[in-house]
């Protein structure tokens, strides 16, 4: 059947109006880069990394060790092999905060996804407190404290997981939350559909507040972060920049808030190494 003119040029618009939305309906945020400026041998470097402004943690599924910050000794380590809990099984990102370790929990990849909130004595590397929150938006992965609010993310995952047949939550499921100070959820936002997409088949593994108010979230491997803000209306966080930082490979993110708020602390999951970084200086750049 012949197509009438008219017929021909709906369907070239509607071509070119697919093609636009397939390329980006908006232009992508401004790239900044980052750079290394040390690296500690870790073996518990496996999640996460948190710091004050003595010691930096690694943080492994079920240890955590301090170390010294100067030279990177270890000094003690929660979770030995022989009498760790059996109830702790994927700690993720952590923040140390009036001396005490607070730590993202959940039960990845295991069915349905329960999380919690653990706490430890950072001078005695003791456990002395949880939060549970059950079963609720997903997995919890990182957790931090900026504006007399705790805030995280509840993360879920295209991934299908060994005996299961569907996603693990499904990536464009993962949301962040802000929580009043007893954890109970306040508000909650998405992420944009291309970080998500760039964070699939895995999710939004870290996150911290800087000093300049902005939120910086990391993906579960790709070396980069990305710069968000809260949305003045929606639902869904603003991406103002992405940091590019060669040689990171996701994982748990942290502010050092004990210096001028120049370096984020990451990891190198691959070689077991915790990351010093110099972030550029973004003031007047967005």
């Amino acid at each position: 059947m012949r197509q009438s003119l008219s017929e021909h040029r709906l369907s070239g618009c509607l071509f070119l109006f697919a093609a636009f939305f397939a390329a980006g309906s908006y232009a992508q945020p401004p790239e900044f880069d980052a750079k290394i400026v040390e690296q500690f041998d870790a073996f518990d470097a496996f999640q996460a990394v948190a710091v004050d402004e003595h010691f930096f943690y690694a943080i492994n599924n079920r240890q955590i060790t301090q170390h010294d910050k100067a030279d990177g000794l270890a000094l003690q380590r929660w979770g030995d092999e022989k009498v760790v809990s059996n109830s702790l099984t994927h700690l993720d990102s952590g923040i140390v905060l009036a001396g005490k370790l607070y730590s993202a929990h959940s039960n990845y990849p295991g069915w349905p996804m329960m999380s919690s909130v653990e706490v430890w004595d950072v001078s005695s590397m003791t456990r002395i407190d949880t939060h549970s929150f059950g079963v609720m938006l997903g997995s919890f992965t990182w957790l931090d404290r900026y504006a007399e609010s705790w805030w995280g993310t509840f993360a879920n995952y295209d991934r299908v997981q060994r005996g299961m047949t569907i996603p693990y939550g499904g990536t464009s499921n993962t949301v962040m939350v802000q929580f009043d100070d007893d954890f109970q959820v306040l508000h909650s936002w998405t992420l944009p559909a291309e970080i998500l997409r760039r964070m699939s088949p895995m999710s939004n593994s870290g996150g911290s507040w800087g000093r300049d108010g902005l939120l910086y979230l990391s993906g579960h491997d790709d070396p980069e972060v990305y710069v968000m803000a809260l949305p003045e209306d929606g639902s869904e966080l603003d991406w103002l920049a992405t940091i590019r930082i060669p040689g990171l490979n996701g994982q748990g993110i942290a502010w050092d808030r004990s210096d001028d708020g120049r370096y984020l602390w990451a990891i190198l999951r691959s070689t077991r190494q915790v990351l010093k970084i110099e972030m550029p200086k973004l003031d007047g750049a967005l």
